[in-house]
């Protein structure tokens, strides 16, 4: 199928750009703040149903976008319980949708982290008289790297997400032809089936470059730390 001219519009593709990155960027600081004291709360704590815990956390990671969306809907939707506070095709329910949906992944492997770091280290910080809070802190700055993975990896899950925030946030171009609620991901699903395919190209191209700036974070920590058996050396 032949591509089809389109005066390249830069104010909207920017637009498009600001909402996908307010809305992840917000979202993603919400949910590390949420997410690491939980993962060392539940990797220092002993308790009965632990495992238990760490299983859902573990099956959050895989939780279909999808039914995310339509959850928060219900949620938000004027007959629901938080229908009042009208949410719906905002900005905010897109950041509540990739909360639940970064919260997960960024629990998940900020726990494996924490609790991947050697037995000698927190026995060494006890030694050395710390207290339980010096071997915490001890220990998250072992697992510094894992953490800024999970961080990561909970950003490229909302960056990239599609179904959950355009159920809850309508890809609506607002007035002036900016969005008000359309992101990348989503904006490249309409213009691909409107068959402005430049378009389409150009914002796959922006969501590629995001996705590889993130990844290069991650591969130069990798390359500045050695990661061995769980933990930092």
């Amino acid at each position: 199928m032949p591509f089809v001219a389109f005066p390249f519009e830069p104010r909207y593709v920017l637009s498009i750009v600001f909402v996908s990155l307010y809305v992840s960027v917000t979202a993603v600081v919400l949910s590390t703040l949420a997410s690491v004291p939980l993962a060392i709360a539940v990797g220092f704590a002993d308790f009965r149903g632990k495992r238990l815990v760490t299983s859902i956390i573990n099956t959050g990671m895989g939780f279909p976008s999808v039914v995310v969306g339509l959850l928060v809907l219900v949620t938000l939707s004027n007959s629901g319980p938080l229908g009042h506070l009208e949410l719906v095709f905002t900005k905010k329910a897109m950041i509540i949708s990739q909360f639940v949906l970064a919260t997960p992944p960024i629990t998940g492997i900020t726990l494996a982290a924490v609790t991947g770091v050697r037995e000698d280290v927190r026995d060494a910080a006890f030694a050395l008289g710390g207290t339980r809070t010096d071997v915490a802190l001890t220990v998250v700055k072992q697992a510094r790297y894992g953490i800024a993975t999970a961080v990561l990896a909970g950003f490229g899950r909302a960056i990239s997400e599609v179904g959950s925030v355009l159920i809850v946030g309508g890809n609506i171009a607002g007035a002036g032809g900016v969005s008000k609620t359309r992101t990348l991901t989503t904006a490249i699903r309409l213009e691909a089936r409107q068959g402005r395919y430049e378009l389409a190209l150009v914002l796959g191209a922006v969501l590629v470059a995001v996705v590889l700036a993130v990844n290069a974070v991650v591969v130069r920590l990798g390359d500045s730390k050695t990661w061995t058996g769980g933990g930092l050396r």
